[in-house]
Formats: structure tokens, sequence, C-alpha cells
């Protein structure tokens, strides 16, 4: 297995696109946002086309340049490659053109932290492909605005810093993987489009390794052009913590009238009924009252998400439910605040319940061999739960189901065969479980 090194990024944070002393011949030019003059990179030709830098396969990244491979990576063989470029923070639509002159190629791109962006795109030998998708990058700054005062996110370390620094820092990472994975070039525009933000625990933040997934980095799949995810999302977070560590302030001050910001939270509220002050029907739905408010005082629209199931079945192959109180009072809050809800927890008993306590297995994360984590999901699982959450945005009627890709379709009592799924796996792994409820495994 490929081992991918991960230095801390976060000192580059407060850095705009780093170029200064580089040569013309190999520097990328600094992206204007205002004029919107997009980045172009040619792969695998001695020569640039007009305003393109050419990118050597073999070369780092660095700051002088503002774009290289990542460490241990090559562009263009026959193993996954990561490719990075300095960017401010914001949304960006990315085009790339995909294929190998010599061979027949297969391209599976994710971004940031495995965000899964096109899958499984075919070139013949000699072909080219051309796709884009919209990517949000973000840092953990917070700007001042309309009450809300300058800071930062409140990151934890070393998760956050270390294992998940690509998803803060002033970069764009593009994961390359496949069989043959092959690229010819690649377009970055910034775009003032809107942003769907995701806020919630380890079920929806964006795993950093194999061979945990959420449906949030899955989410962005299912998405054409013209709107960026933005996943805040933590591992072992509840709605308490998100304001505390000051996520949905970072969330609010970004926001634009018509963004939408998507929230699941339930797993790790459980912990806090110990205390003997908090609860389902008290305090978690006050802490949804208050998201919802700020959110709309923004022009936003809230949509509440209730807890997918655990996966627990009983002697008789029944699914046991671990979530029924804090799925009813996501529902509650929902109708009380009169705000778009999607029942995941609903669709997550017949997704499981459709595949059986065997076949449920492939939905979720295992670790170590024999080692399976019943909270915490695979790819394959994490795909599902993403066509789930897809499927309620099409039947609350948001405004962003115009955003869906023409081909979803998705039945959570017929899910897809695991056999059939064919989403690479990125090359770092690890064996230490998301931050989460330990009695909860």
């Amino acid at each position: 297995m490929m081992t991918i090194p991960r230095p801390n990024r976060l000192r580059a944070l407060a850095c705009a696109i780093a170029l200064a002393g580089a040569s013309l011949a190999h520097a990328a030019p600094a992206l204007d946002s205002a004029s919107a003059r997009p980045l172009r990179f040619a792969f695998g030709q001695a020569k640039a086309p007009a305003a393109y830098t050419v990118v050597d396969p073999a070369a780092p990244y660095s700051a002088s340049r503002g774009y290289g491979l990542e460490p241990g990576t090559r562009a263009n063989g026959n193993a996954p490659f990561y490719f990075t470029v300095d960017l401010p923070e914001g949304n960006y639509n990315v085009t790339v053109t995909l294929g190998d002159d010599q061979a027949p190629s297969t391209t599976t791109v994710k971004a940031e932290l495995r965000r899964l962006m096109l899958e499984n795109v075919q070139a013949g030998a000699g072909q080219s492909v051309t796709r884009s998708f919209t990517v949000n990058v973000r840092t953990p700054d917070i700007p001042a605005s309309k009450g809300i005062e300058a800071g930062a996110v409140k990151l934890k370390a070393p998760r956050e810093t270390e294992q998940e620094a690509w998803a803060w820092d002033s970069r764009l990472t593009l994961e390359f993987n496949g069989a043959h994975p092959a690229v010819r070039s690649i377009e970055i525009v910034p775009e003032g489009v809107p942003t769907l933000f995701l806020l919630g625990d380890s079920t929806v933040c964006d795993q950093p390794d194999e061979p945990y997934n959420s449906w949030g980095q899955m989410l962005t799949r299912f998405f054409k052009p013209g709107i960026a995810v933005a996943n805040h999302g933590e591992s072992g977070e509840t709605y308490r913590d998100a304001l505390a560590r000051r996520r949905t302030d970072k969330i609010l001050a970004g926001m634009k009238p018509g963004d939408v910001l998507v929230m699941q939270f339930g797993h790790n509220d459980q912990k806090q009924i110990k205390d003997g002050k908090s609860g389902p029907f008290t305090t978690y739905k006050a802490e949804i009252k208050t998201h919802v408010d700020a959110v709309r005082a923004r022009g936003g629209l809230p949509v509440i998400v209730s807890p997918m199931e655990r996966r627990r079945f009983d002697e008789q192959g029944r699914l046991v439910p671990t979530l029924a109180d804090y799925a009813e009072a996501a529902r509650q809050s929902a109708q009380e605040l009169n705000v778009p809800f999607i029942d995941l927890n609903g669709m997550s008993k017949t997704l499981y319940t459709a595949l059986g306590p065997r076949g449920s297995e492939a939905a979720f994360a295992e670790p170590r061999p024999g080692q399976l984590d019943n909270t915490h999901h695979s790819p394959y699982g994490s795909y599902e739960l993403a066509k789930a959450i897809v499927l309620g945005i099409q039947q609350a009627k948001l405004p962003v189901a115009r955003f869906i890709v023409d081909d979803f379709r998705f039945d959570p009592a017929h899910p897809d065969p695991f056999a059939s799924f064919g989403v690479p796996a990125s090359p770092k792994v690890t064996t230490l479980r998301p931050l989460g409820d330990e009695a909860n495994k």
C-alpha cells in the first residue's frame, strides 16, 4: 500500500498563491478572482499550449511555484497521484481533460479529503474526455460580519491540524485514482456559485483515510457543476460542539442568501444524556432551533436530517433501533420550525434491512480483519447513504435539486449491489477509529 506523507500544511493558511521568485517558464500565474481569469495546467507535454503551465509529472509541490505533485506520487503512471495548487478560499469550477495517447485510461477524481467528484471516467487510447465539477476550498479564518466576530475555527489537534490539514489549507488538492489514471490538462476558475453547506459528526465529515468514509464525501458525486458542497462536519461532535468550536460561525460568515445548510447530528448527542441536563427533546431541539434561526437570519435555507441508524440486528435478524428518540426529535423540530426534513434514519433502516445482517457488513468500515465498526461506514455504505440524502433533497423539492445529476436513481429498499461498487480506494489507510462514542461501536 502506498504511503502518502502528510506534513502539517496549516503553516500556509494565511498565504496567498506563493509565486514570487519562480521562473516564468514554471510558475503558475496568480489567480485573479475579480476577473475570474483561470489557472491552466498541462501534463505530459514538452511545451505548454498558450495560457497553460506545463507540469513536470514528477515535480513535487513547492511554495515557490504554488503547485506540484504531493510527495511520493507521480502523474500519469499506473498508481494514484495527487496534484496540489495554491488557491484563496472560495468556490471553483474545475475542468479536467482526461486520457492517454498510448493506452486506455480509467480515472476517478477526488478533491481535498477524498470528496468524490468524478467516478471511473473511461477514455480509449488516444482519446480525450473532458469533465467539470465544482469544489470548495476553505481555511479556518472567520471574517467579521454582521453579528459574528472575527476569529478562527477551533480545530482539533492533531486530527484536523495534521490528518485533515488538506481540508483547511489555502490549497486545492486533487486525487487522480483508478485503473491507469491519466490527466491531460486542468483548468481552475473561481465562481460565485451557490454553496450547499454540511454540518454533522463522523458520519457526515470528510474522513481522511480508508476504510472510513462518510456520506458528505460521496454527496459531491451526485451534483452537476454550478453548486459547491462545503463539508464542515467533524468527528465526535454535536450541535453544541459546532457552536462552541465556531464551525457554525464559519458557515454563517460565508453564507449568501439562497445557500443551504444540511445538518445531521445525534450519535454523539447521546453522550450528553449522562450529564443529567441534556436530552433529545430538550437541549438537542433547542440547539437545532439556534441553528435554524441563525441560518434564516442570513437568508439561507436550513435542512434537518435525522441521524442514520447503527448496524445492530437481533437474533431473529431484525434491525434494532439505537437512535429512535433523536430521529423523532429531529422530525419534530422540522415540523415545529417549518423547515425541510430528510428522514435518513428511516431510509437507513430500510437500507440495512434490505442488505440483511450479513450483507450490511459491507456498508461499514473494517479497520482490521474481523473488526467491524458498526457506526462508521465504508465507501460503499456512505455512497448508498449519500444517495439517500439526494433522494431526500428531491422529495423535499429543495431548490438545489436542479443540480442533481441527470441519471440519478435510488430506492433504499433496493440498494446497489456491493459487487457493482467500483470507486477505487484512496492510498492512505488507518486503523484508528474516528472520534465518537466508544460505547456504541
